[in-house]
């Protein structure tokens, strides 16, 4: 009798248990309660249970977002630094990002300086808060030698067009009388001229990849100060002067930079910083997982392994729209292997993540407990190692 068709996967499960398995293990972090690494490290733990003699491969993964700097500089050997600089408030805070050895490239999540959690709720005003942190981090590096940057924009809490980060990096942002104009998007207001006369010279040498999944235009009705200016603390008032003040800053930042393009893919993302890093540097917007699977060479480890586990936090159907680990079993299944993925918790919509790759998943939950017990680090540790055991188990009896 003729095997199935949708056999085919456990047919590869089984004959690679005929050598030792080669086994790749690239899990996006359990936010709130391990990074990337760890669950990595948990899963492969799981997997030495059944099958010491098995070769693994830990990888690095995020989508650009939270954890994105921690992943790959850690997981490629780079080293992390802190800095001091301003945050969103204005006030000095440490900030941290990486250095990868290889051609001096920075890792950066604009977040670490700028981001909305750095505000309390009742302080989130995105007329004052300003990018101007995100530009001393960039100094910083710059200064250690760094050409190449990597730059997550995602959960910022500012609306400022990048009006900030401009700002350290030397461009004169001036009023009518000449004089420097206020960060945050108040500074856009009354924004008249803008200088580069002042600019580090060593900018010119440096390229930005942005990791943006956002495709908003700077202003109008789908811009950043109509989207998503309202969870940054903005009134609807805010929001028509703000988009107002984006169209003008538009228009003087094309008298020095032509390509200026308010209406481009992604100009919008972060408050316009988008626009900032495509205008002001030599940038260019990519998907965030997309950056992280090349810069990490996962294809090149995956194209030689007999197995592929990914994972997240939680899986669900907007998992299945791109997030990582659908990126992670594209490649998998451009190279014919089987995909199995672990999960802090599953929705009924995760079922779609079996059409985009992922030949199965596993909730690691063990028994009824709350979130807050789920999320302790000891526990989802635990948890990952325990259900990888047992998924390596059945695998095992198979062989």
């Amino acid at each position: 009798m003729k095997p199935a068709k949708n056999s085919a996967t456990l047919q590869v499960a089984v004959s690679i248990m005929e050598v030792i398995m080669n086994i790749v293990i690239a899990l996006d972090s359990f936010k709130g309660s391990l990074s990337s690494l760890e669950a990595g490290e948990a899963v492969r733990t799981g997997i030495m249970r059944v099958f010491p003699q098995a070769e693994t491969a830990v990888m690095p993964l995020a989508d650009g977002g939270e954890g994105t700097t921690q992943a790959l500089t850690l997981g490629m050997k780079g080293q992390l630094q802190q800095v001091e600089v301003t945050g969103p408030l204005g006030d000095k805070i440490s900030a941290q990002y990486g250095i990868l050895a290889t051609e001096k490239t920075a890792i950066v999540e604009m977040a670490a300086a700028a981001g909305i959690t750095l505000v309390p709720p009742h302080q989130r005003n995105p007329l004052r808060t300003t990018t101007y942190g995100v530009g001393e981090i960039l100094l910083d590096a710059i200064h250690k030698g760094c050409r190449h940057f990597i730059i997550g924009i995602g959960g910022s809490a500012t609306n400022d067009g990048g009006l900030g980060m401009l700002q350290a990096l030397g461009y004169d942002m001036l009023d009518e009388a000449g004089k420097t104009v206020p960060r945050g998007a108040l500074g856009l207001k009354v924004l008249a001229q803008v200088k580069d006369q002042q600019v580090i010279p060593e900018l010119k040498k440096c390229t930005f990849r942005i990791a943006c999944d956002v495709t908003n235009p700077l202003c109008g009705p789908q811009g950043c100060s109509t989207i998503f200016a309202p969870q940054k603390g903005a009134s609807a008032e805010d929001i028509q002067q703000m988009d107002q003040w984006m169209h003008h800053y538009a228009k003087l930042s094309a008298r020095i930079h032509p390509q200026a393009d308010p209406q481009a893919s992604g100009a919008g993302a972060a408050g316009g910083l988008g626009f900032a890093f495509l205008t002001y540097t030599n940038a260019t917007l990519e998907s965030g997982v997309h950056i992280v699977l090349t810069e990490t060479r996962l294809e090149e480890h995956i194209a030689k392994a007999d197995l592929v586990i990914t994972g997240e936090g939680r899986l669900d159907g907007q998992t299945a729209m791109g997030k990582a680990p659908i990126g992670v079993a594209k490649l998998a299944k451009k190279h014919h292997k089987p995909v199995i993925a672990f999960a802090g918790s599953v929705t009924p919509e995760a079922s779609l993540c079996n059409q985009h790759g992922i030949d199965a998943f596993f909730p690691i939950l063990r028994g009824i407990s709350t979130l807050e017990e789920a999320l302790t680090p000891a526990i989802a540790r635990q948890n990952i190692t325990d259900t990888t055991e047992q998924v390596m188990r059945l695998i095992h009896i198979l062989t």
